[in-house]
C-alpha cells in the first residue's frame, strides 16, 4: 500500500527569514491525520535567506537529521560543537536528555536549502551526541547510499532508533530499487525532480507512505534526488 503526501498539501509559513514547509504536524501547522509516520515524526523543508537563521534553542529526546540541498549552514550547539554542513553533508544530533543550539546560513548572498527531519529515538533520557558525515551520491552509477542508521552501518551516522536513510541523486532514464524485510516501512520523500515509484508519479516536495510493498523501484522521469527511510 502506497499512500502519497502531494507537495501543496504539505503545511506551509513564510517568516520572510525563513520559507518553510512542512510534511507533518510542526510548530503551528497541526493536522491530526499528518502526525508522523511511524518513527519519524518531522520532514520540514526549509529556505534559510542569505543571513539569517535559527537562534539559540532546546531541544530533547529526538534525533535530528540535516541534509543539505543548497547553500551552507553553520551550526553551533551547547556541546562545543561548531561546524558548517554544505551539500553532499549529514549532520545527526541526538538531543537526548537536553542541548541547546543554533543554525545560521552564513551567506550574505545566497539562500540555504535544506531539509530538517526528526526522528523519535528508541529510549528517552540518553546522552545527547553529534556527529557530521560527508558522503558520495554521485558515483556514476544509480544506487541507494546509506545515510544514517541505527547501528552505523557502511560508515553512516548512528541515529538511536531501528530506521536506515538511505539517498540517491540519479539521472534521467535511471532507476533504483530497494527491497523491505517483513514487517518494515517506507517513507520516500523526493527532494527535486520527478519519479515513478511503483506506478506514482512523484515530484520535489511530494512524499510517499509504505506499507506492506516488499519493493520498491523508483524510475527517474528527471534528474533527481530522493530521500528513503526504512522503519520498523
Amino acid at each position: 500500500m502506497i499512500n502519497v503526501r502531494r507537495s501543496a498539501e504539505r503545511g506551509h509559513a513564510n517568516h520572510g527569514w525563513l520559507d518553510t514547509y512542512h510534511t507533518f504536524s510542526f510548530a503551528d501547522y497541526h493536522d491530526p491525520a499528518h502526525m508522523g509516520f511511524r518513527a519519524l515524526r518531522v520532514i520540514n523543508e526549509d529556505r534559510v535567506a542569505a543571513g539569517q537563521g535559527f537562534g539559540t534553542h532546546p531541544h530533547r529526546d529526538m534525533e535530528i537529521i540535516t541534509y543539505l540541498l543548497e547553500g551552507e549552514l553553520e551550526h553551533r550547539d551547547s556541546m562545543g560543537n561548531g561546524s558548517v554542513i554544505r551539500p553532499g553533508e549529514v549532520q545527526r544530533m541526538s538531543a537526548g536528555t537536553g542541548v541547546t543550539h543554533s543554525e545560521h546560513n552564513p551567506s550574505s548572498t545566497t539562500a540555504t536549502h535544506l531539509l530538517q527531519i526528526w526522528i523519535r529515538p528508541a529510549a528517552l533520557g540518553i546522552a545527547p551526541s553529534y556527529e557530521q558525515r560527508s558522503f558520495l551520491l554521485d558515483q556514476g552509477h544509480p544506487q541507494l547510499r546509506v545515510l544514517a542508521s541505527g547501528d552505523g552501518r557502511d560508515q553512516s551516522v548512528t541515529v538511536h532508533q531501528d530506521v536506515r536513510l538511505y539517498a540517491a541523486r540519479l539521472a534521467a532514464g535511471t532507476a533504483v530499487a530497494h527491497r523491505f524485510a517483513n514487517g518494515r516501512h517506507g517513507w520516500l520523500q523526493v527532494a527535486r525532480g520527478r519519479i515513478d515509484a511503483n506506478g506514482h508519479l512523484l515530484a520535489a516536495g511530494d512524499g510517499a507512505a509504505l506499507s506492506d510493498e516488499r519493493r520498491l523501484t523508483v524510475a527517474v522521469q528527471e534528474a533527481a534526488e530522493v530521500l528513503l527511510f526504512d522503519l520498523a
